[in-house]
């Protein structure tokens, strides 16, 4: 059997699936453990995208000690960039044996085994480092490699940082918390509570299950930047969506029912336009994060939030977090079309819910609060 969907379709089994339907959740955890993970950006123009994403999804029920909290007593772990629940960690622990990879193991991902290789001493001394004081930031880790890391990029000569990251791929250390927004390191066996490991296929597929059930609507495969894949392979059913070329998967829980939509202020990184071409094609929004760009080649904004009414983006919000003056100073609020009532009165309660959750006042264009 093959879905055969409209774009409307698609667009509310994506915005079900992320949680973003007036029937909002009201449990933090509840959040992480369905959407699977939340990226740990901590870029805080407005705010840090782990509170922005939350916050859009719990409303005024989320404060940021709620996520502490978990942290704190490791319900959710930091893993590869991303928060996850530490009930997931047995479905990494296979492909953190595996590490570099499975076959066929890419020509890259070979040269990065063997500069590890190669710097095998410093790896052991950051592990005794760590085994004899305990958690500490990559600054006060020691530098003993024989080959430096070399890149073209902000990493170049980045030897520790690298070598860390790497270990945490091998399930030799962790992030154990963050101290004003650094990461703190330990042995991993130390952060990471015990548990069973998840053969690799088997985990893959579930992982795959998952992200499906988070995502909604998908394809089965793409190409995708180091992180989070943004494709599920087999999992779910076959579907089309008039208009758009090829084939999807979709998580058939989300097909039928009534909907109803709210409106919601996103985080440039959400899970549901962070792949822009599925973005592209089943919203139709024209959005690109434009803080990488001159002042004077931006559209809407160093980090302009997107807007959700219903199962539609309908726009973006130019605003910026103004500690110092105590004010979310909305600069404007760029419409991709004409806006009703409902969608500028929805936008300004939930522009007026961020500046609580900041804990500044509201500034709207020209002048008013």
């Amino acid at each position: 059997m093959v879905h055969e969907l409209s774009r409307r379709d698609a667009r509310r089994v994506a915005v079900r699936a992320q949680l973003l339907t007036a029937d909002r959740p009201t449990d933090v955890l509840e959040v992480v453990r369905h959407l699977g993970l939340v990226q740990m950006d901590l870029t805080a123009h407005v705010a840090p995208h782990p509170d922005l994403l939350l916050w859009s999804r719990l409303g005024r029920a989320y404060t940021p000690d709620r996520l502490d909290d978990l942290l704190e007593s490791r319900v959710v772990v930091e893993l590869l960039g991303y928060l996850r629940p530490a009930e997931d960690l047995p479905l990494f622990r296979a492909e953190m044996a595996a590490w570099p990879g499975v076959e066929p193991v890419s020509e890259w991902r070979r040269e990065i085994e063997a500069w590890v290789e190669d710097n095998r001493g410093c790896r052991e001394d950051i592990l005794a480092r760590l085994r004899a004081e305990g958690p500490l930031p990559a600054r006060e880790l020691p530098d003993t490699t024989v080959v430096p890391w070399r890149s073209s990029g902000w990493t170049n000569s980045k030897n520790v940082q690298r070598m860390l990251d790497m270990m945490e791929q091998r399930g030799e250390v962790a992030v154990s918390s963050r101290e004003n927004r650094e990461r703190n390191w330990d042995l991993a066996a130390r952060v990471h509570p015990d548990g069973p490991t998840v053969p690799y296929e088997e985990a893959e597929t579930e992982r795959d299950r998952r992200r499906l059930v988070a995502l909604g609507i998908a394809r089965a495969r793409v190409t995708f930047p180091p992180g989070e894949p943004n494709h599920v392979n087999d999992a779910g059913e076959e579907a089309v969506v008039e208009g758009v070329r090829g084939r999807w998967r979709v998580d058939p829980q989300y097909l039928d029912g009534p909907f109803t939509g709210r409106t919601a202020v996103l985080s440039p990184l959400d899970r549901l336009l962070f792949d822009r071409k599925r973005m592209a094609e089943l919203f139709e929004f024209d959005y690109q994060l434009e803080m990488y760009k001159p002042a004077a080649a931006r559209r809407w904004g160093y980090f302009a939030l997107p807007v959700l009414h219903g199962d539609r983006l309908v726009g973006k919000v130019d605003a910026h977090s103004d500690l110092d003056a105590g004010v979310l100073d909305v600069h404007a609020v760029h419409w991709d079309l004409e806006p009703s009532a409902a969608m500028r009165e929805g936008v300004e309660r939930e522009l007026r819910s961020l500046a609580a959750l900041v804990g500044v006042d509201l500034a709207l264009p020209g002048g008013s609060s």
